[in-house]
């Protein structure tokens, strides 16, 4: 066998499901940007007022060393940005592979890309539609992906494509302009973000990357919203397509993953299988929509997966580690016209094998899930935490303090988290 890289109650949850995208359908809609002919400009910047001349942000210098606590200028918005008052920010593995040098990005940088808090400055020349979307005072989240709005991508409705996106912040730790908005108080010296550079008091982000925080979200356990749950809504809704009644298994189930258990039964999956090597972890699962767990240290995952689907494998496997081992897993486990979907990064030249002829033959789909469309998908994903079908709550296990970053992405590379933790900013 050539081997390439990668080996319940539906009724309820899909009608209320589909009873909140209804109601969201009715009072939110993408923000799309409108024509400069019917738009007004602010051409000084809105709100901004009493703001300290600085603030501090958690800086990875270097591979493998710890993050400092530095003192940064006031970060100013440009047009079409937001100035956050940081409330609270999610503790990811993709800032943890960046801090190991295991995924290459510019250095200095302020890490930190899932974050909820509160508007305090447009940019000038920001269009009016949008100061009153996201008025001075507004509650928000912010999603990683902070799509542009124009390029070819996003005007086509796939945010998770933003050209803008991955040119300028991914590639060079900047925003759109070719510019961070990151400078260190006393040198002045350039310091780039990951995304919008959420670990730190204040940071900047792209309007179209930012939804409105009704005051029933708390927001500690919503800062998850932006990356946690918007990449497992990705997965699930757009690359999976899961529909009532799919068997579904998930491999890997730590923040991400557990968020991919709970939007899948949201989705009306019938058997939802995790796969983990933590026993604790299996154990949460089942709170979040797990109806099996296979413990893939103690038993082959993949077998398992084909016994308690009668011999045919699941409709959709996630792979959410970014391992090759488990890439391999996801592929070998779905039936024939099955999904398997890969959303866990992985270290930087990484390959997964995959069967080529089962490929061919049995018509398996092998696809790539980065996140969700903020635009369209962060509304939605709001609504969810709102009337509970989404337990905010269930997911987030622990809290550090700003103080205490260093630690908490300690105790995430030793796997002492089980679910999402999140960095209190307040």
């Amino acid at each position: 066998m050539a081997l390439a890289t990668v080996r319940r109650n539906i009724g309820t949850h899909y009608s209320k499901f589909a009873s909140s995208l209804s109601v969201l359908s009715r009072h939110s809609s993408v923000h799309n940007p409108i024509p400069a002919s019917v738009s007004s400009f602010h051409s000084q910047p809105v709100g901004g007022d009493g703001l300290p001349s600085y603030m501090r942000g958690a800086v990875h210098w270097e591979p493998n060393k710890p993050l400092s606590i530095e003192d940064f200028r006031m970060p100013r918005p440009k047009a079409g940005e937001v100035l956050i008052k940081t409330k609270a920010c999610g503790v990811c593995h993709s800032d943890l592979h960046v801090m190991k040098g295991e995924i290459p990005f510019s250095s200095p940088c302020v890490v930190g890309h899932e974050i909820t808090g509160e508007v305090v400055e447009h940019g000038a020349l920001s269009d009016s539609q949008t100061i009153e979307r996201l008025p001075v005072g507004s509650r928000v989240v912010g999603a990683f992906i902070m799509p542009c709005g124009s390029c070819s991508y996003c005007s086509k409705g796939h945010d998770d494509l933003c050209e803008a996106f991955f040119a300028h912040n991914r590639a060079n730790g900047t925003l759109y302009d070719g510019e961070t908005r990151l400078f260190l108080r006393n040198s002045g010296k350039p310091v780039s973000m990951y995304s919008m550079g959420g670990l730190a008091e204040y940071c900047v982000v792209p309007a179209n990357g930012v939804s409105v925080l009704p005051e029933s979200l708390p927001f500690t356990e919503s800062a998850i919203l932006g990356c946690a749950v918007f990449t497992a809504y990705g997965a699930m809704a757009h690359a999976a397509q899961v529909r009532p009644g799919d068997s579904v298994a998930v491999i890997g189930t730590g923040g991400v993953g557990s968020s991919c258990l709970q939007i899948a039964r949201a989705f009306g999956a019938s058997d939802i299988i995790a796969v983990d090597v933590r026993d604790e972890k299996l154990q949460k699962a089942k709170i979040f929509g797990a109806t099996h767990t296979v413990n893939s240290a103690k038993e082959d995952p993949i077998e398992k997966i084909f016994e308690i689907t009668g011999g045919k494998g699941v409709d959709v496997a996630v792979e959410a580690l970014g391992r090759p081992q488990t890439f391999a897993q996801c592929t070998l486990s779905v039936k024939d016209g099955g999904k398997a979907v890969m959303i866990g990064l992985a270290q930087a030249g990484s390959l997964g094998e995959v069967d080529i002829n089962r490929l061919v033959r049995r018509k398996i789909q092998v696809i790539g899930s980065y996140g969700g469309r903020a635009r369209q998908d962060l509304p939605k994903l709001i609504r969810l935490a709102e009337t509970g079908i989404f337990n905010l709550g269930h997911a987030v296990s622990r809290t550090y303090t700003f103080e205490e970053a260093n630690k908490a992405f300690q105790d995430l590379n030793e796997g002492k988290i089980v679910g999402r933790a999140v960095i209190e900013i307040i």
